[in-house]
């Protein structure tokens, strides 16, 4: 995060800083196409398009060249999409100087407690999320990305949309 990009954290604990996690899913689209829509035109509003990519384990692949090919194809495809987001917050209307996207590959266990670190560490009032669409069965067996936001993220508000 730059200066330029976001003014000193006092200037910006003052405005509204909302933090989009996303991935390449359709949910993530409708979250970033309902702040678009619903923050449009707002210059008080700064945003924050974060996509998480899990590390993988070192036995995952037969090679490290197998591996970080993997992750330069991951990166090159979010990055991507990352743009495709971006593009979509400024046909809203909102600026340039408005909207961060970050790609983060880092070790994680879970998707939802790595977006609760960037959240306490960049200090945004808003987490919006997309919903996955998965079951209660499966959300009660594999667990929720949005399900953990929503319980343990503190001092923010957040957004599920589905």
């Amino acid at each position: 995060m730059s200066e330029h990009d976001f003014g000193d954290l006092a200037r910006r604990d003052t405005e509204r800083h909302l933090l989009i996690a996303v991935d390449e899913s359709d949910n993530s689209r409708r979250a970033v196409m309902f702040v678009a829509d619903f923050f449009s035109g707002n210059p008080d509003v700064f945003v924050t398009l974060l996509s998480i990519i899990p590390e993988p384990t070192e036995d995952l692949f037969p090679t490290e060249e197998k591996q970080q090919q993997w992750l330069t194809e991951k990166r090159t495809a979010m990055d991507k999409i990352l743009a495709g987001y971006k593009e979509i917050l400024l046909g809203a209307g909102l600026k340039d100087k408005q909207i961060e996207a970050r790609l983060s590959i880092r070790p994680c266990t879970s998707i939802g407690d790595a977006i609760l670190e960037e959240q306490e560490k960049l200090r945004c009032c808003i987490v919006v999320v997309g919903r996955r669409g998965i079951s209660h069965n499966e959300e009660f067996l594999y667990g929720s990305t949005s399900s953990k936001i929503l319980h343990h993220a503190k001092h923010c508000a957040v957004m599920v949309v589905e």
